[in-house]
């Protein structure tokens, strides 16, 4: 279990986000956060657990240290989809000559040549 200070700011995090989050979206209902399972049982809590008025605690299977907030909006209505396009990463056709340098590779224990 977490000291009380520790937990304070924790819960406070959380309102602020809560917080946040419905002045950014005022169609949306939030009803959750979401949060790695390890850092519900880090913080002595457990999934479903009422953190604040109205939101409940999820596992979410994200990364630890991170929470999110859970609403029954869709975040991404407005933006479009862009289709990817499959590009060949290497060429099947040479374009021109290799270049070649007058000094020999690093290393090589060759001198180079002058003319």
């Amino acid at each position: 279990m977490v000291d009380t200070s520790t937990m304070a700011k924790v819960i406070e995090r959380f309102a602020q986000a809560v917080y946040a989050h419905d002045r950014e979206n005022p169609t949306h209902n939030s009803w959750g956060i979401g949060m790695a399972h390890f850092d519900i049982e880090r913080l002595g809590l457990e999934e479903g657990e009422e953190i604040l008025p109205g939101i409940v605690l999820q596992v979410d299977g994200g990364v630890t240290g991170n929470f999110r907030i859970l609403c029954d909006g869709q975040h991404n209505q407005g933006a479009v989809e862009e289709e990817e396009e499959a590009v060949d990463a290497v060429s099947s056709e040479e374009i021109a000559a290799p270049a070649q340098t007058p000094w020999p590779a690093p290393g090589s224990g060759r001198r180079p040549t002058t003319a």
